[in-house]
Parts: C-alpha cells; structure tokens; sequence
C-alpha cells in the first residue's frame, strides 16, 4: 500500500518498544491507530508521544492478550465500530525465556508460544477475511533473525519465530493463490534495544512456573540483554524500515544485514549434512 494516509494502522505490543515506534512512524504518515497491549499504561504513554508528534491523530486501545482468540476478534470488532475497519496490521507483540531446551517448564512453552505465535495466528486468522473483504491490506508479521538462526539458550524463542517465518511464507502463498490484494511482510531483526530482555513484567500469574537458570544459562542470558542494549540500530529506524517495506509491498525485511550472510553459510552446513551450525562461531 502506497498510500497510508486516512488508513488504519493496527499494532500488537503497541505499549512499548518497536510497537510504540510503529505507531509514531503510522502516525506521522497520516493513519488512524489501534493499539492493543497487556500494558495499559504503556498504551497510553505511546497515544502521549503520538500526539506531541502528530497532534490530531485518531486513535483507540484495548488491553489485549494476544494469546486469547476472542480478545484478537474483539480487537477487530473495535476497528469496525471506531474506524469501519483495518488496511495494516502489526503482528508485533512477543515475548521470551531463556533456558536450556530440557529445562524449559510447560508455562515457559505455553507462554511463549502463546504470544509469540498463537498472537500471530490468531492476528492473521481474524483480520485477513477483512483485508480481503474491503478489497485492500497489509499484514506484517514480527518474527526475529531466530527465525533463521538457532543460538543457545534460546529454544522456545527461536521455536516460536522459526513458526512466524513459516506462517508469514505460507500467507503471502496462499493469498497470491486466491489473487487477494493484500501484502504481507515478515520481519527478522537482530538485536536492537527493546524491552523484550524484560518481558517478564508482563508475565501472567498463571504462567508463572519457569526454569531455574543453570550458571551458563545466566552467562549466555547476560550477553543477550548486553546485545540487545548495545544494538547499533534503533527501534525507531527498525520501524522506518518496516513502515517503508510496506509501502513498497516487500515481503522480507532484514534490518542487521548480516544476518543474511549467517543465513548463508547456514544453508552451508545443511548442505555439508555434518555438524549444526552455530550462528555464534560459524565456520
């Protein structure tokens, strides 16, 4: 979609981080937003930054577990009745645990997997039938460079956005067959500073059960917080670039442009059939 301008931006985990970014990059381009966030207060400090950016702006919240079904289809309810529909969506909230792969408790699977692709699913499940039906959309799905690449210490994590890639593949194919106009972008950043390290202040109570972290799970939780906070790109130009990919309907966007060449030699290995490749030291 070319032209965002009086459309209707849709945002996932729209309280902080890149969410909060996304919507100020919607913002400045003229869209209508609809946030959604188990952050509440969050929400509204993005709504605060959105209007001193772009005064004016239309916008609405609902507190929202992306997790649950009836909450994505109540989300989509609120853009019919407030603004008559969606044109973009964000599938954007996600969370993460660390623990080696046979220590990880059923909560720390079921939480992660929870958001990080049923909130996917369900986005796309609920809001595509829309696009179609008005004839226009965009839907761009946050996945991760662990989409790709497989480090330690991270198995529900990289689990979780290997399915987002596989997903955001598998809709762009199945709307080309059907001939729908709508786009789809799938999203694989490396580590920039958000607040994902912490995304166990929004932990439900009910999925409180996680592992106890081993000493080198620590060390390797340590490096990833330090990378995150050190990323050299920013959350504000992550969603510039995402903003811009939809305008020009691409499909991959690929922010650390690295990653594509750890891809590569990622391809190596299973092409060797030897060893697993470790994005940490590659070879």
């Amino acid at each position: 979609m070319q032209d965002l301008q009086g459309k209707v931006a849709v945002i996932t985990g729209g309280g902080s981080g890149l969410g909060r970014e996304l919507a100020l990059c919607c913002a400045a381009r003229g869209m209508k937003l609809v946030l959604g966030d188990v952050d509440e207060r969050g929400m509204q400090e993005t709504l605060r930054l959105v209007e001193d950016a772009a005064p004016g702006t239309e916008s609405a919240t609902m507190r929202l577990d992306v997790s649950k079904l009836e909450q994505v289809q109540a989300l989509a309810d609120l853009c019919k009745s407030r603004f008559g529909g969606a044109h973009l969506l964000f599938n954007n909230a996600g969370v993460s645990v660390g623990g080696a792969a046979w220590e990880n408790t059923p909560d720390d699977w079921e939480w992660v997997m929870g958001v990080n692709v049923y909130g996917v699913i369900w986005g796309v499940k609920v809001f595509t039938p829309m696009m179609i039906e008005q004839g226009e959309g965009h839907i761009v799905n946050t996945a991760s460079a662990a989409g790709w690449l497989n480090g330690p210490n991270m198995a529900v994590y990289n689990v979780s956005k290997h399915s987002v890639v596989a997903l955001s593949e598998t809709l762009a194919l199945d709307l080309r067959d059907v001939g729908a106009n709508v786009g789809v972008t799938c999203l694989c950043p490396a580590f920039f500073p958000t607040g994902i390290s912490e995304s166990e202040r929004n932990r439900p109570a009910d999925k409180a059960d996680t592992v106890a972290l081993s000493e080198v799970a620590i060390k390797r939780s340590e490096m990833t917080k330090a990378a995150v906070a050190k990323g050299k790109i920013q959350a504000s130009d992550v969603a510039e670039m995402t903003v811009k990919a939809v305008e020009a309907n691409q499909f991959y966007v690929f922010p650390h442009r690295k990653i594509k060449q750890l891809i590569a030699l990622r391809a190596q290995a299973a092409d060797n059939e030897q060893t697993v490749f470790d994005s940490l030291n590659p070879q």
